[in-house]
């Protein structure tokens, strides 16, 4: 009996001295970016259902990002703090060129054509009128978006202010630069004479239809609106991994798509966040907002009369139009 227990004992003896199967570490939650218009808890109830949605659908576990504005949103890319995100047209621009995003997908209007304006705003009966904004003297506040927002600050500078060589840093008393909303509720309440908006923001404020959102949209009144902007670019990191963005893509494109009980039930839940079901789209769907940004540059350098500038700016617009004209038709 002794010399039978003297293997098994040398044996348990080794396992004893085995180090400890390693576990396997918990996959890494999903984080998708969202820039943060209004306080956090009224984010979630927005966007929670479909964050949810998309848990159940892809086996990940999705965490949000809430950014106070897209420069942090880019940066949280950039820095792969972040992997998939809503981007505005310029802010997606600049999560391709420097935080290593690809368009993947892009944003529908919920119940009309796609596409939107940028706008100024005033409160009626002010007696604001957009001759009067663009005579300057520096006697006015003006409210912007952030230095990413395509419609808050890129399509009123390459529409409106650029091709009258205004700069708007020395054409207003101050700019105050903010969300849309926060801008609209300025002017709204008359702490802003004028601002920027865009007409998607107002929309989701007829479709949200509190008190305090109709009262602020019965007091407005738009003096100035941009051409048509392109729906918004849903951006990935173009390093995640293949299999997840997989998973991710066959949620996003087949969310709300059909007739069935199920498919009303997320369009509804995409309503609440303004979009209708998303569509495919990949980088050349910001050629338009390249195409503005150059055109933005041209006007600058003929302002400055930097002809080295100028014969830049034409380049890149040159080169911009060749890409369009190259774009198959969708």
């Amino acid at each position: 009996m002794t010399a039978r227990l003297i293997p098994l004992l040398a044996v348990l003896a080794l396992s004893a001295c085995a180090p400890p199967t390693p576990k396997a570490d918990a996959p890494k939650p999903l984080v998708f970016s969202i820039v943060s218009t209004e306080a956090t808890q009224t984010q979630m109830q927005e966007w929670g259902p479909f964050l949810k949605d998309m848990e159940a659908a892809t086996g990940l576990s999705v965490k949000p990002f809430f950014g106070s504005n897209y420069s942090a949103l880019i940066e949280a890319m950039r820095f792969k703090q972040t992997d998939v995100g809503w981007f505005t047209n310029q802010s997606g621009l600049e999560a391709v060129r420097r935080a290593g995003g690809t368009v993947f997908a892009r944003t529908t209007h919920p119940t009309g054509p796609d596409g939107y304006q940028g706008v100024i705003i005033i409160r009626k009966g002010s007696g604001i009128t957009l001759d009067r904004l663009l005579k300057c003297g520096q006697t006015l506040d003006f409210g912007m978006g952030d230095a990413k927002s395509t419609s808050g600050t890129l399509a009123p500078n390459t529409y409106l202010f650029g091709p009258r060589g205004i700069d708007p840093a020395k054409c207003f008393k101050t700019i105050r630069s903010a969300s849309a909303e926060a801008n609209l509720y300025a002017v709204a309440s008359g702490v802003l004479p004028a601002a920027t908006d865009n007409t998607r923001s107002m929309d989701r404020l007829a479709a949200i239809g509190t008190d305090q959102a109709r009262t602020a949209l019965t007091n407005l009144e738009v003096i100035w609106r941009s051409p048509t902007i392109p729906e918004d670019p849903m951006v990935w990191r173009t390093d995640l991994d293949p299999a997840v963005k997989a998973k991710v893509a066959r949620f996003i494109f087949g969310y709300g798509v059909g007739e069935t009980p199920q498919a009303r039930r997320q369009r509804a839940i995409l309503a609440r966040i303004q979009t209708g079901p998303f569509k495919p789209a990949d980088n050349s769907h910001l050629l338009p907002v390249r195409e503005m940004e150059a055109t933005g540059d041209v006007v600058q350098a003929k302002a400055r009369g930097d002809a080295a500038a100028l014969a830049a700016a034409q380049a890149k617009l040159a080169q911009v139009k060749r890409e369009q004209a190259a774009r198959p038709a969708s």
